[in-house]
Parts: C-alpha cells; structure tokens; sequence
C-alpha cells in the first residue's frame, strides 16, 4: 500500500465499473474500499463482520431484513452507517453514488449468503487500485 496520501476523488475516477470495489489501502487486517454503484445490489449478509458505508457522493438507499422486518435506510453524501453481522441487506443508488466501506480484507462483497448475484454485480473480494 502506499505511504503516500490518497486521493479519493483520482482514485475513483481510475475505474468505470460499477458494484466492483477497489481497495485504496488497508488499516491492520481491514480494506478500505471504494465503489462506484448504481441500480440494485444483491440481497446478502456477512455473518461474521459488520459493514461499514460512507457515502462519498450521491445518494446511498440500504435495504434492511432483520427478525422478518423490512426497512431502508436513506444516506446522503458524508453519511455513515454500519449494518450488523447477521443482518440481510441490499444497496441501491437509483441516481448512482460513490462509497468509501471498511471490511475485513478476504471480505466477499457478497457476503456469507446471498440471492443469485446478477451480471451487473461484481462477486469479489475487492481489486486492487
């Protein structure tokens, strides 16, 4: 990883794929990953982390499936919101964003369990920048 500062923006704009996160560096054994996102994620849960969103730009909706209830979570650019291990969830960005996320490096961004991940999603554990 590099010692020198990052740029978040350069570093985004280094790639066009959309659900196919970039690590930028790593804090101890964590990725910090960048995403470019539009439309529907996949409904998924990690059960052994939870999962850390900062929304860079634009305008990040979460899906929630806890104890049989649904609910979704609005995050505008600069908002922060951590989804528990355990707990199914589905990005969307119906107006496209950009996310910054904290996750145990080898995390799967589908997670542990996951609907059937469609064409536009990319199952990986993150690509190097």
């Amino acid at each position: 990883m590099s010692e020198a500062p990052i740029d978040l923006s350069a570093a985004l704009a280094r790639f066009d794929q959309l659900w196919s996160p970039r690590i930028v560096t790593r804090v101890n054994d964590y990725d910090v990953r960048v995403a470019k996102v539009a439309g529907e994620h996949v409904w998924h849960a990690h059960d052994d982390t939870d999962e850390f969103f900062l929304v860079l730009d634009g305008e990040l909706r979460i899906a929630l499936r806890d104890g049989g209830a649904e609910r979704e979570v609005v995050l505008p650019r600069g908002a922060v919101f951590v989804v528990p291990r355990g707990v199914e969830h589905r990005p969307s960005a119906p107006g496209g964003a950009s996310i910054l996320m904290f996750e145990p490096s080898g995390t799967s961004s589908v997670g542990d369990r996951h609907d059937p991940v469609p064409d536009h999603v990319d199952a990986t554990t993150g690509h190097r920048l």
